[in-house]
């Protein structure tokens, strides 16, 4: 009768901790030479050297060089767009709440930090130089939390369709945290302070939560502005239209004529 196996062994744990390491080494090797040089100047031969791996490890860990490729955008950031939207659209939450974890999460692997300037670095790169990963990445994980947010901005605003301003809303809040992104070197020499740590990330979340709801009171006090100029217009015009009978023109009455009074001849 065979025995019983052990969930594992030390060599097995051991192999499985070499293993994840590997795959992580090469993973990060990749995302700084991408970001640097871009896909197809960049070979499987460098990243393997630069991770200290044998070439076959890639193709092992990551199937091809466009596999190991997309894993660069995926990963070094942790979680997916699935995730990111499950957190601030539930339907429970307010629009202040639900506002308030949408920043949190957006800026939360900021703290990671060269990480996070080397997959800028690579999105930027991909925008200039596309390969199909731009469009499967828009499709990924932007259009998904972007129609989520243009779902809690119609709630919160009642209305039964979003329309153009609901749209330049959301971008308008989206680019709030983007902007944290793409404009870390300039943050890092302005004011390096805003930066310099993971309280002052949460700082920064706080305010553009703060931000984000001043710019929807602000739409909301604008709409409501627009209603009301228009149910005023509509009352003045109903009030001084002249009614129909108003504008018939009745043909005026022809005078009588005098009566003339005639001789009679002899």
């Amino acid at each position: 009768m065979k025995a019983p196996s052990s969930p594992s062994t030390p060599i097995e744990r051991a192999s499985r901790s070499d293993g994840a390491e590997s795959r992580t080494r090469i993973l990060y090797a990749a995302l700084s030479l991408f970001a640097d040089h871009g896909f197809a100047k960049t070979s499987t031969r460098e990243i393997a050297k630069a991770a200290g791996v044998n070439i076959a490890a890639i193709s092992y860990y990551f199937g091809d060089k466009a596999g190991l490729y997309n894993a660069t955008f995926c990963e070094p950031m942790g979680g997916n767009a699935s995730d990111f939207i499950a957190l601030f659209e539930r339907p429970d939450l307010p629009t202040n709440e639900a506002l308030r974890i949408y920043m949190a999460a957006y800026v939360e692997p900021l703290k990671l930090g060269e990480v996070v300037r080397q997959c800028m670095r690579l999105h930027m790169r991909e925008m200039l130089e596309p390969t199909s990963r731009w469009a499967e990445e828009v499709e990924r994980d932007v259009r998904g939390p972007h129609e989520a947010l243009v779902r809690i901005l119609c709630r919160h605003l009642g209305l039964t369709k979003a329309d153009d301003d609901v749209h330049r809303l959301a971008l308008a809040i989206g680019g709030l945290a983007i902007q944290l992104f793409v404009m870390q070197d300039v943050v890092d020499t302005l004011r390096p302070a805003l930066r310099k740590s993971d309280a002052s990330i949460d700082t920064w979340a706080e305010r553009l939560h703060l931000y984000a709801m001043a710019m929807v009171d602000a739409d909301a006090a604008r709409r409501a502005a627009g209603r009301l100029g228009t149910t005023a217009a509509t009352t003045a015009t109903t009030a001084t239209a002249p009614s129909i009978s108003d504008l018939i023109v009745l043909p005026a009455s022809k005078p009588a004529s005098p009566k003339t009074s005639r001789k009679k001849i002899p």
